[in-house]
């Protein structure tokens, strides 16, 4: 991604400044940010999907994927509702190759999972900020006027299924790529502590992260310096944004004990 679009904070205080500086709504007179976050361990790390790393040919897999994964899970899933948007979301929450990338609405819990692995600390860590409001501007018109009729700047399921029941119905909108941010249904409390929504593109080959070099006005990301991560951590930990928090059950409260006892 751009370098130009990257900030680097040398402290905490100047971290908070800068994931909460742009978050003033002037309309409501409210700190009501319109960006989600999304944390990684390495800056160096672009945004491609788990589809994309599972080998060449795999915008020819991903029917065969989503058709067997809808088969295979029925009874272990059953969606109220059976659209595919339904069941990208549970594919992509349960570890499937998708074209969907998790996001946050919290800029903390996004600092969470640039920090969590502490065998990583000799890297920069990254979050990534884009303004998800102004990306709809870049729809195709029946998904923009889906939008307005709802008054959200974000889809779900129901919402979308309306205007594009399928993959292809999506794509066939418009010749240019576009992004569309997906609200899943509440799988499961992870779901829910992460604040989580994902993104697509409208094309499986395309790249987020070039679509946004495109889009400059939309993005920058904040680079956590090596040096700086267990203050980060520790702070976190602090503010309760744990493992056992955001990844409820005995597997997370396994993971957050292991990491708190560790010493640098």
């Amino acid at each position: 991604m751009e370098l130009g679009k990257d900030i680097v904070v040398d402290s905490w205080i100047e971290l908070q400044q800068i994931l909460f500086d742009h978050t003033w709504d002037e309309n409501i007179n409210r700190f009501r940010s319109s960006y989600v976050y999304r944390g990684t361990w390495n800056k160096s790390f672009d945004l491609s999907t788990s589809i994309m790393r599972i080998g060449s040919q795999y915008e020819k897999l991903e029917p065969h994927l989503l058709r067997n994964f809808r088969k295979y899970a029925y009874n272990n899933s059953n969606p109220t509702d059976d659209s595919i948007w339904n069941w990208l979301a549970i594919a992509q929450h349960h570890g499937l190759p998708t074209r969907l990338l998790d996001w946050t609405y919290s800029p903390y819990v996004a600092l969470h999972f640039a920090t969590e692995d502490l065998s990583k600390y000799e890297h920069d860590g990254c979050v990534v900020c884009i303004n998800y409001v102004k990306t709809s501007e870049y729809l195709p018109a029946p998904l923009k006027r889906g939008l307005e009729e709802e008054g959200s700047n974000v889809f779900t399921p129901e919402v979308l299924e309306p205007i594009a029941p399928s993959l292809k119905a999506l794509k066939s909108f418009k010749e240019e790529d576009f992004v569309v941010f997906l609200e899943p249904p509440s799988l499961d409390a992870r779901i829910v502590h992460q604040y989580a929504l994902f993104s697509l593109m409208s094309d499986v080959k395309a790249g987020l992260s070039q679509w946004l070099t495109q889009h400059p006005e939309l993005y920058f990301r904040v680079i956590i310096p090596a040096k700086l991560k267990w203050e980060v951590r520790d702070k976190l930990d602090q503010a309760n944004i744990t493992e056992r928090v955001l990844f409820p059950g005995l597997s997370g409260l396994s993971q957050w004990l292991k990491r708190h006892y560790t010493h640098s």
